[in-house]
């Protein structure tokens, strides 16, 4: 029978959650499983007519018996439609975070999306999360554990980074230009490192929120820090891949992560972490990988930073504890069998 995975817009985009939504299907198909995506139309996850009225036409597809995987971000287009579809399919729903947990949301979007996802959670058949995080955090929609599996991202191998040695610490982050990831948590954290010898080169979409991509723009102008801080846009294969092996320090500040893989990919290529506490990234970065801190306190992330920074002999350290986590992360071939059990479930 075919399986039906529903994503908001194109499922090429690159984001954490759509490159795992692409990883998963491809990795399905190679297990055998006929797999038909579909990319809803509209305004997501604040939903707009269009986004209901594409789920509506999606949900007609669906034959009697077959099982239909929804991602989070696309399920409040189902909100109305939900009793239906699930009266005649085994729906799943993909949840990389809880919708209210974006950054930057007003109190009447937050309660909007927080309504949503009680109204749809509990009519799934089951649900599908990133991390043991995300698991903990649908407890507040009433889901009991057994309904969830967790099925953690793959990686894929890397070459170790070669990083700079010519005395100037590269810095490196990847993450869209939104509010959730705290780029200007991390370049009010640079402004107080302005001796020490480095870069930062910023990889992510500009274009998913263009108004907070300008105000980092102008916050790196303001602390005079416009020369040592780039803004690369989006990078994939070969050129991210490059921007990964010059690096000798990842860095990202983010408000919440549901998984986070960037962090794995850079564990891949074994580089030391500089992150936050906050959602997964304590489960996704282990111990002695990285320097965590609170979320949203630049000051503890610049003294974060300036050890690694100042201290070449620990960044080794935990560049060699990083790399040999790394080796250790799930392949997608890995992750796509997990899922696939989780569907049987």
């Amino acid at each position: 029978m075919t399986l039906h995975f529903v994503v908001s817009g194109a499922l090429d985009q690159i984001t954490g959650g759509y490159l795992y939504d692409s990883r998963i299907v491809e990795g399905l198909r190679s297990r055998g499983r006929s797999v038909r995506v579909h990319e809803l139309d509209g305004r997501f996850p604040d939903v707009d007519a269009t986004a209901h009225a594409s789920a509506a036409v999606m949900a007609g597809t669906v034959q009697e018996g077959e099982t239909v995987v929804i991602d989070g971000l696309a399920l409040p287009a189902f909100r109305e439609i939900l009793p239906a579809l699930v009266g005649k399919a085994v729906v799943v729903a993909l949840v990389h975070h809880p919708l209210a947990d974006e950054t930057g949301l007003s109190a009447e979007e937050r309660s909007r999306l927080e309504a949503s996802d009680d109204a749809c959670l509990p009519q799934m058949r089951h649900i599908i999360v990133t991390s043991p995080a995300t698991a903990k955090e649908l407890a507040r929609y009433g889901i009991s554990p057994e309904r969830i599996s967790i099925v953690i991202p793959g990686t894929d191998p890397a070459h170790r980074a070669l990083g700079s040695h010519d005395g100037k610490v590269r810095l490196l982050s990847v993450g869209s230009l939104i509010p959730r990831k705290g780029h200007d948590v991390l370049i009010r954290a640079m402004a107080e490192l302005p001796e020490l010898s480095w870069s930062l080169k910023c990889i992510g979409s500009e274009s998913r929120d263009p108004a907070t991509a300008a105000r980092l723009r102008a916050l790196c102008r303001d602390t005079g820090l416009a020369g040592r801080i780039g803004f690369s846009g989006e990078l994939v294969g070969a050129e991210l891949e490059a921007a990964y092996a010059a690096a000798d320090v990842f860095v990202l500040a983010s408000h919440h992560e549901g998984y986070g893989m960037v962090f794995a990919e850079a564990l891949a290529h074994g580089l030391p972490i500089v992150a936050t506490e906050a959602g997964a990234i304590p489960s996704t970065v282990p111990t002695g990988c990285g320097i965590l801190v609170p979320p949203g306190d630049h000051a503890a992330l610049a003294q974060a930073l300036r050890r690694l920074i100042s201290d070449a002999p620990l960044r080794r350290e935990i560049a060699q504890n990083a790399y040999r986590a790394g080796k250790a992360l799930p392949t997608w071939s890995e992750a796509a069998a997990a899922f696939d059990a989780a569907l049987a479930l």
